[in-house]
């Protein structure tokens, strides 16, 4: 059964940089597209980028273009987000998720990833 587990976030000011992982367990991480969601206190869970099984395509919401990398290392098992120049609104649980299948723009909601991490707290202040 594959699990993601996620680390880092935080307290952070706007504008500083944060960088949040998500580790797979008892599967293959290059089997595997995977993403993260974003979830604000009240409101749905959105997306916020992709990456495919090799890491050669990526996908951006439009809000965290330019300021937010997704990155991954199969040989870790492990994806990244590299969040720069966070603002307030980037606040909120963030979601690793995993999932077999990919499409080209990739899949950008909640149900097409069929596995989930625990979710991570980032918290930006002014």
């Amino acid at each position: 059964q594959l699990q993601l587990v996620q680390s880092g976030g935080g307290l952070v000011q706007s504008g500083d940089s944060l960088n949040i992982s998500c580790t797979v367990s008892g599967r293959t991480a290059s089997s595997y597209a995977m993403g993260w969601f974003l979830q604000r206190p009240g409101q749905e869970r959105e997306f916020v980028a992709a990456i495919s099984w090799s890491g050669s395509s990526s996908y951006y919401a439009d809000s965290v273009k330019g300021r937010f990398t997704i990155s991954r290392d199969n040989n870790r098992n492990t994806m990244y987000l590299q969040m720069n120049r966070l603002k307030l609104e980037d606040t909120g649980v963030y979601y690793c998720v995993a999932d077999p299948g990919f499409s080209h723009p990739a899949p950008q909601r909640p149900r097409d990833y069929n596995y989930w991490g625990q979710g991570t707290q980032v918290t930006v202040s002014s």
